[in-house]
């Protein structure tokens, strides 16, 4: 990405600080690896990977096992 991803905040858009469709996949894989998940085909859009908080809301979802993969409260503050 363009921006340091240190000076992004949850809701920052990473589409304009420089995340690409190609990075949006590479993330998508690395996560699904690490969290031993798999991103449904209705979460395959730009807005699934807008901002952290977004790709947050998504996997705490895919994790939960909430129906549609998103959840309303997120991971948390971690």
């Amino acid at each position: 990405m363009a921006t340091d991803a240190s000076a992004l905040s949850d809701e920052d858009d990473l589409y304009a600080a420089g995340l690409t469709s190609h990075g949006s996949v590479n993330l998508m894989l690395a996560l699904e690896e690490r969290y031993g998940v798999e991103f449904p085909e209705h979460l395959l859009r730009r807005r699934t990977f807008e901002s952290i908080a977004a790709i947050r809301s998504a996997v705490a979802g895919l994790l939960d096992g909430a129906p549609g993969g998103m959840e309303a409260g997120g991971m948390g503050a971690g």
